[in-house]
């Protein structure tokens, strides 16, 4: 379990605060609705700190992992389709796609990434 802290630049563009990472910082941006994910989650704020975790814990809520599978353009890449079908009891349709940074944080793409 890790607390994560997101923030949203002026372009509107949302990244992930990872300072291990030492790849390039495009490669921390949330795209293919992660970025959408974090809207909701931020609240209409520009930053949200986020638990997650591989393991379920108290008052988590969860993504589900669809699929591994690449997007193609200028995030080209491999990565994961993650399914929010629940958010505060509230019923969602959200896909998302998160990328290999998924994989470096956790070792893997779990099946189910637990937030908070």
């Amino acid at each position: 379990m890790r607390n994560f802290k997101f923030y949203k630049e002026e372009s509107g563009r949302w990244y992930v605060d990872l300072p291990e990472w030492e790849g390039e910082k495009e490669e921390l941006e949330m795209v293919m609705g992660a970025d959408s994910f974090l809207e909701i989650l931020s609240q209409g704020e520009n930053e949200v700190y986020v638990t997650l975790s591989d393991k379920e814990f108290e008052t988590a809520e969860k993504l589900e992992l669809i699929d591994l599978g690449r997007i193609e353009g200028v995030e080209l890449g491999s990565g994961a389709w993650y399914s929010l079908k629940e958010y505060l009891n509230i019923p969602y349709d959200m896909e998302m796609w998160l990328c290999d940074v998924t994989k470096f944080v956790f070792g893997d793409f779990p099946k189910v990434i637990y937030f908070k």
